[in-house]
């Protein structure tokens, strides 16, 4: 297409975007386009007042009195369940609590705990790193437990057998953007004997999650990428209710008691999905993420996987010629069924590539090795955005600007 063709096009697509209207809910800076909310989803405006109103009049007038007056004991359990629409849960199933690498030791130990005659962990070789460094951490806590790591090359469903007690897996793969499928793979595992835990961190407020129809037992994930909720807001954990009778996991802290207030010396558990919670938790970031989660409200799912997918498509589609002229590699999946919200592109001076980008307003981030990530967000991202981003890869591209020193010079976040 010529450049005039291609706006005229992309103008046509973002005013047919039934989605376009949500752009208005975040506070976007002006003159940025930002292609991170796969890492970290920007502010919505209404988060300012949900923080003000929750440090000003909850905490400042209210003090103590509002763990009861405004519900902040409960938010872990009111929020899980606004999360667990999100994901195909039933209400009960989900908590937000704590953070995603404690939630997945967490549940590695209650999937273990449910399959004492099995002592294996299956993870992907390359998982995210902090799902790898917290299964490696169980398996040594736990005496008889290893952690088996599958290539990239080996499929993990063919390395399940009678030892495996747990498969860990990612349902976008962090660095390539690949969707897995959640009811085959949890089908296979679970007809093997095995237990599933899902890392919903790439996938969670980025496309229709369906949990209890794929059968999964376990899922974690967190709340700042795709759902919005600030820079460390609380992960959460599911557990299928089949489960609940018998789930046990090593941090009983005391807001997991059944009687947190009768202050007894001896632990017992809550019932249900409560049982899942360890600490005191930081309630005006729950206060913030509830804010995010209002958006969501308003939002049908299948619509945004729509556009979801038809963002990703046209990136895709401009990076083509591109790609071919400078050598790089979309790893990303050309399939839609196979492809989360982001497009990972191989580069081999992808870094210096993305911090040209950044000093022009257009925010990726980079995965070592050699990985430029480009995150599509459909709440707020126009196609027009798409369009200016590829531009400006080319022209950094045949310029050779990212050659300049200063954008080869590491930062300590990538």
């Amino acid at each position: 297409m010529t450049d005039s063709a291609s706006s005229d096009a992309v103008a046509a697509l973002d005013a047919a975007d039934p989605l376009r209207a949500l752009r208005d809910r975040f506070a976007l800076p002006d003159g940025v386009i930002y292609l991170d909310g796969n890492s970290l989803g920007p502010p919505p405006k209404a988060a300012f007042d949900e923080v003000s109103h929750a440090m000003r009049q909850e905490w400042g007038d209210g003090l103590i009195r509002s763990w009861n007056a405004a519900g902040w004991f409960t938010l872990t359990d009111t929020l899980g369940d606004r999360v667990g629409r999100l994901i195909g849960a039933e209400p009960g199933e989900t908590v937000v609590t704590d953070t995603t690498s404690i939630n997945i030791y967490k549940a590695l130990h209650a999937a273990l705990a449910l399959r004492p005659d099995r002592g294996v962990i299956l993870a992907e070789a390359d998982s995210f790193p902090t799902d790898l460094y917290m299964a490696e951490g169980v398996a040594k806590s736990r005496p008889g437990t290893t952690l088996r790591l599958a290539a990239s090359h080996e499929p993990i469903d063919t390395l399940i057998d009678e030892r495996t007690a747990v498969v860990l897996i990612n349902h976008v793969d962090y660095r390539s953007g690949v969707l897995r499928d959640m009811a085959g793979l949890t089908g296979r595992a679970q007809a093997a004997g095995a237990l599933v835990v899902w890392d919903l961190c790439h996938s969670v407020g980025a496309l229709p999650i369906d949990l209890n129809a794929a059968k999964a037992d376990f899922a974690v994930g967190c709340t700042y990428k795709y759902l919005n909720g600030g820079p460390g807001a609380p992960a959460f954990v599911f557990a299928a209710r089949r489960h609940h009778d018998r789930l046990a996991q090593p941090l009983s802290g005391w807001w997991g008691h059944a009687q947190p207030f009768a202050m007894a010396s001896t632990f017992q558990a809550a019932p249900g999905i409560r049982r899942m919670l360890c600490g005191t938790q930081p309630i005006l970031s729950l206060r913030a993420l509830e804010a995010a989660l209002d958006v969501f409200d308003d939002v049908d799912l299948a619509a945004l996987r729509t556009k979801s997918l038809a963002l990703t498509d046209l990136f895709m589609d401009l990076l083509a010629p591109i790609s071919r002229e400078f050598g790089l590699r979309i790893v990303t999946p050309s399939d839609p069924a196979l492809r989360g919200s982001h497009v990972s592109v191989a580069f081999g001076h992808g870094y210096e590539v993305v911090q040209a980008l950044i000093d022009r307003g257009i925010i990726g981030d980079f995965r070592a090795p050699d990985i430029m990530r480009f995150g599509f967000t459909p709440l707020y991202l126009r196609y027009r955005d798409v369009l200016d981003a590829a531009k400006a890869l080319a022209d950094i591209l045949r310029s050779g600007a990212w050659q300049e020193p200063r954008f080869a010079i590491r930062s300590l976040v990538t």
